[in-house]
């Protein structure tokens, strides 16, 4: 007989490999062959819905790593909910207006975009768009991303501009909407304003500058100590470019302000900033009168080098963080100084034009870019004698986040929606605390961004994108945003695009008989501006979630980066509360940055960047999919070969323990051969309790978002207790043993609910793994994991109890195996079947091993165990269990040919005289 063919060695299909970048796209062909999303569909249409909305990747590029950690954490989440026991659907979606795309088909048109017109323009980029949704479409579902692909929502289809159009429609009708002058940040090298969510922080230097302002009004009455002197005013500013704009210098109401006797004349600074005035300068002095900045009120300075007045305002907004208390302000050019300005009945002044230019009717430096001015300003107020002291400063200062170039701030007319008008900021501000924000901080972020935010700047000065269905009267100029005219307009693009504003007279766009309510004419121009993107995403809510009957409004989830605050978080809060008085999602959830391997920003410059497609050309989706799991994404996450290195080895360990599983059920089935739990060997009810809390603690993990615990307890379990303890230990039961005993049944029992468990636990992140273990598994129910249900809790399972006993043999099991492995490197073993081992340990503790006397044998996987009071000759101490002592010698007895260990009663058998009795038991 060969018993080697006696033996139940594991068999499966299952392969070692994983080979994933090629095994993969053959199951997203087999998921899309089979309708698994529409099985998913219909699998849930009786359950309750969760509706995660998902925020519009723009339609420019392929896809970077954030996009993949976005979308993956996305997939996780609504796996996860369906697999609780919800309807979960998935409409993605693209943001395709804006800026990027049209500068990029300006740069793909070179000298050919100056003959194109706007309608022209727009048709192209609309074919950009819809290019990039292609691409990145099959780059999202390469990820495993199961959803509605054929249906996503897109912000350029004809119903979604329709909608936008009948959105800022509502705020018409509120009175939200107006037109008006104040400044914006301004991109002078993309000609356009941006929104908040448009403008980035980097370090930028400048100079920094100390002006003095020479004070016109006698103010000898009130400052006696200033009679018969000259007295300036000092001013501190890093942007000597708005100096030819100022109108005004600002002091705080409640702050003491002191005149200095210097060498540059008498200097007026704030009381609080003088000593550091004078060191930086390097000016010196007394103090000859100090005095309340409400002496100063509506005095009157003369501009350095222009002929006309600077009047002397108090405002609140001054402080005493640096500087000298008294702040230049240029109406045209600040928020505050506009405020300010407003407040005081100033003109909002702008000599700046859309190219960041100053007008030629700007004496001194028409014609001259600004940022470049400031050199000549700066050599202008040298000639007349009003600068103090110059140097150049880093400092944080706002970027266009599309050209990266510094920005400025400047006065335009433009739309706006109002913060006050209607109570949007209070109202937002008391919807942020009726939603749920994960991490707990996002909500102080975003509510510290509602809190201080202007106006909304809504219009933009580029071609591609909503039009602000607005109109002017030609005959008296009057601007006409009215909120029924406008639903009509917004009718119309629901059917043939919003292209047709600039395709289409005013008069085919508006209703018959449409008149100015100022004048009465009937002629009217069309509004050139563009809405801004932020508006166009922020309306998704109503574009999408409302206008489709399987999905409901406000949303469950909205998940998104960290910068989404003051983006598609921050826009949607405001339309929607704007014009349903609700936030438009009930919980936030947000995570970092993805960063490379030393913590620094991704850049193609540096060379560090990190594709998604190179991953899963080298790793495959899966390993993409479990490096996002492991993250604690809440904070920025890194990404780099060596980390997914170590992803990948976590992953063939998960992968080699559910193969080893199968391998061990080729023969099992679980309909039939199940084996009661109260009949089961201790060791296999100890392994069932580990899977229980495995399950609690994986189950809890997912309804808190923490992917990256279950990262963790799964690899763990894979590795610690099956791995390296119960499957271990198992070989010897499941291999020589009859194929229907009792005690192999049992372990089949326990490896089937062990893979069953692990494969639905981690459907939702090895999305392609744990369906591909499906398939080779015995008698499953489903076509698909993605079709299953978590694995149900089976509290009857946990056993404390045993629990602690299994933890102390597991102690001495750990000692046993150091004495071993001593023993291998003297020599005196080989293998661990080899061994017989002699333990001797204090009463107590020999008492409690001699309960698991005909055990230990297969928990030390070698051939004989004995226990003793006493040891002699050489043996090993422990040092973590006090008084115990093994000692390993060559196990006594003859080789079993068939199970490897040794035996003294070989041959026991005449017909079997080479095998073990038990081996023996096996084959008759």
């Amino acid at each position: 007989m060969e018993y080697k063919d006696t033996l139940n060695l594991p068999q499966t299909d299952f392969p070692m490999k994983a080979n994933l970048p090629q095994r993969e796209p053959e199951m997203l062909i087999a998921w899309e062959k089979s309708g698994l999303y529409e099985a998913m569909e219909t699998e849930g249409k009786d359950k309750p819905l969760f509706v995660l909305h998902d925020g519009p990747p723009y339609a420019n590029g392929h896809i970077h790593i954030g996009h993949a950690l976005n979308k993956v954490l996305k997939d996780i989440v609504l796996k996860v909910k369906r697999m609780e026991g919800f309807r979960a659907p998935y409409v993605p979606g693209w943001d395709c207006h804006g800026l990027p795309i049209e500068l990029q088909v300006e740069k793909n048109l070179g000298s050919k975009k100056h003959h194109l017109s706007k309608l022209e323009m727009r048709k192209l980029c609309r074919e950009y768009a819809a290019k990039y949704v292609a691409i990145q479409r099959d780059e999202f579902k390469r990820l495993g991303i199961q959803g509605d692909w054929e249906n996503p929502y897109l912000t350029m289809n004809f119903d979604y501009e329709g909608q936008t159009a009948a959105e800022l429609a509502k705020f018409a009708h509120n009175g939200g909407l107006y037109r008006g002058r104040k400044p914006v940040h301004w991109c002078s090298s993309c000609v356009t304003a941006l929104a908040e969510a448009e403008v980035e922080y980097a370090d930028h230097s400048s100079p920094s500058i100390f002006v003095r302002f020479a004070l016109r009004d006698d103010v000898s009455a009130d400052i006696p100590a200033l009679a018969g002197k000259q007295a300036y005013v000092v001013i501190w500013t890093t942007t000597p470019w708005t100096i030819p704009a100022n109108l005004a210098v600002a002091l705080h109401p409640e702050f003491d302000y002191v005149a200095l006797e210097t060498e540059k004349g008498v200097l007026i600074v704030a009381e609080g900033l003088k000593d550091a005035f004078l060191a930086t300068t390097g000016l010196t002095g007394p103090v000859i009168a100090t005095f309340s900045a409400t002496l100063l009120e509506r005095k009157r300075c003369q501009h350095p080098f222009y002929d006309r007045d600077s009047i002397i305002l108090l405002g609140e907004h001054v402080t005493l963080e640096a500087g000298t208390g008294c702040v230049h302000t240029a109406p045209g050019h600040g928020q505050e100084d506009y405020e300010l300005a407003l407040k005081e009945g100033l003109e909002i002044y702008n000599p700046v034009d859309n190219h960041g230019k100053y007008l030629q009717t700007v004496e001194f430096f028409g014609g001259q870019q600004v940022f470049a001015a400031n050199q000549s300003v700066i050599d202008k107020l040298t000639e007349v004698g009003a600068l103090l002291q110059t140097s150049t400063i880093s400092h944080s200062y706002p970027h266009c986040w599309r050209c990266k170039k510094p920005i400025i701030f400047r006065a335009t007319e433009q739309w706006f929606i109002s913060m006050k008008q209607n109570d949007l900021r209070s109202k937002a501000l008391e919807a942020i605390g009726q939603v749920e924000w994960i991490p707990k901080w996002g909500r102080e972020r975003i509510y510290g961004m509602i809190e201080n935010r202007p106006d909304w700047c809504v219009s933009r000065q580029r071609s591609w994108g909503v039009p602000i269905t607005a109109f002017s009267c030609t005959q008296c100029g009057e601007y006409i945003a009215d909120g029924t005219l406008m639903d009509h307009v917004a009718q119309i693009f629901r059917t043939e695009s919003s292209d047709v504003w600039f395709d289409w007279d005013a008069e085919k766009l508006l209703p018959l008989g449409t008149k100015c309510p100022k004048c009465g004419a009937a002629s009217f121009e069309k509004e050139n501006d563009i809405l801004d993107v932020w508006f166009d995403s922020g309306v998704s809510h109503a574009a999408v979630l409302e206008t489709n009957p399987a999905l409901h409004s406000p949303a469950d989830l909205y998940l998104e980066g960290s910068d989404q605050h003051r983006g598609w978080f921050h826009s949607s809060l405001l339309e929607s509360v704007g014009s349903r008085g609700c936030a438009p999602y009930r919980n936030v959830l947000t995570h970092g940055f993805v960063l490379d391997g030393q913590g620094r920003k991704m850049s193609k410059s540096v060379g560090n960047v990190v594709a998604p497609e190179d991953v899963i050309k080298k790793f495959g989706a899966d390993i993409l999919r479990l490096w996002c799991a492991a993250q604690d994404y809440r904070d920025d996450t890194r990404i780099s070969q060596e980390i997914l290195t170590r992803v990948a080895e976590a992953y063939r360990r998960i992968r080699n323990t559910c193969r080893y599983i199968l391998g061990n059920l080729s023969d099992f089935n679980p309909d039939s051969q199940t084996v009661e739990f109260a009949a089961m060997p201790e060791i296999d009810r100890w392994a069932l309790h580990q899977l229980e809390l495995l399950k609690e603690r994986v189950l809890s993990a997912y309804q808190n978002y923490e992917f990256h615990v279950i990262y963790q307890d799964v690899t763990s379990f894979c590795s610690v207790e099956m791995s390296a303890f119960y499957l271990d230990i198992l070989k010897d039961r499941m291999y020589t043993s009859r194929p229907d005993s009792l005690e192999r049944l049992s372990a089949q029992t326990v490896m089937y609910r062990i893979l069953d468990s692990l494969v639905r636990l981690l459907a939702p992140v090895l999305s392609f793994t744990s369906d591909e273990v499906w398939q080779h598994m015995p008698a499953r129910t489903r076509n698909s994991v993605h079709l299953s249900c978590f694995p149900a809790l089976n509290p009857e399972w946990k056993d404390t109890t045993l629990e602690a006993r299994w933890e102390r043999i597991i102690r001495v099991r750990a000692d046993v195996s150091k004495a071993l492995e001593l023993a291998r490197a003297a020599k005196t073993i080989g293998h661990s079947l080899d061994a017989g081992v002699t333990i001797a340990a204090p009463a107590e503790l020999l008492a409690f091993l001699n309960e698991y006397r005909q055990e230990l044998q297969s928990i030390f996987i070698v051939s004989n165990v004995t226990l003793t009071d006493t040891l002699e000759g050489e043996y090993w101490c422990s040092e973590s269990i006090p008084g115990l002592n093994i000692q390993v010698s060559a196990a006594p007895g003859e080789k079993c040919e068939r199970c490897w260990c040794y035996s003294q009663q070989l041959g026991s058998n005449s017909q079997h005289p080479s095998i073990c009795p038990k081996c023996t038991a096996a084959v008759i």
